[in-house]
């Protein structure tokens, strides 16, 4: 963790850890079937909602244009190391996508702006033997998805969302989206990309969670 960084304490967040392990040990939520996502958008389990819902571990760090930093590296040629600006003026593209929380919410059509992965890929250059994609936020928080679950077009480092700057509740100022995966994967407060050639499960993944996370597997639980 980065001398910057903030940890994640308090009773509130360990009450919430405590009551989504006993989801995971209990298979709450979990319906059994699997789906076709060419065929059926809305994944197993899931219900529409119109509003974004705010989910968090009782702490959001409050992460300003002057403490913002990115950084890029692991088995990588070329590392980096963002402040906010300079990652605004790498190239932005605007992108549509659904998202899928495992809480059994999800959200439609929702509008993004932000850094694709693959622009960041061609950027930084990944070694031929990385396998895994580890995200670090600002508050310590740690996910892993696979490279070529980070090599897609609707994966990005997004900043705004339906036309405005993702607050901070959200993750903001950038936080991650993976939006074929549910949205744990999606790390809010992103302070770290790291390129490795094994797997590290995250937060979520050592405490019950699914590794892989795909919604339409139903892949809520390890």
């Amino acid at each position: 963790m980065a001398d910057d960084d903030i940890e994640m304490t308090g009773k509130v967040r360990d009450k919430l850890i405590e009551r989504k392990q006993d989801w995971a040990r209990d298979g709450r939520l979990l319906t059994g079937t699997t789906a076709d996502p060419e065929k059926d958008r809305l994944p197993p389990g899931q219900r529409l909602v119109k509003e974004w819902p705010v989910l968090d571990l009782g702490q959001q760090p409050l992460v300003t244009d002057q403490k913002f930093r990115l950084d890029v590296d692991g088995a990588v040629e070329s590392r980096l190391s963002l402040r906010l600006d300079e990652f605004m003026a790498l190239p932005q593209t605007e992108s549509v996508s659904d998202m899928h929380c495992v809480t059994q919410w999800s959200r439609y059509d929702n509008r993004w702006k932000g850094v694709s992965a693959r622009a960041l890929l061609e950027i930084v250059k990944p070694r031929s033997e990385v396998n895994h994609v580890i995200f670090t936020a600002f508050d310590g928080y740690t996910t892993n998805i696979r490279l070529d679950q980070f090599d897609q077009p609707d994966v990005f480092l997004v900043h705004q969302w339906e036309g405005e700057p993702i607050t901070r509740e959200h993750g903001g100022p950038v936080r991650m989206l993976v939006p074929r995966l549910y949205l744990w994967k999606s790390a809010k407060w992103i302070r770290r990309i790291h390129f490795t050639i094994s797997d590290h499960p995250g937060f979520w993944e050592v405490r019950g969670y699914h590794n892989n996370a795909d919604p339409w597997l139903e892949e809520r639980y390890g």
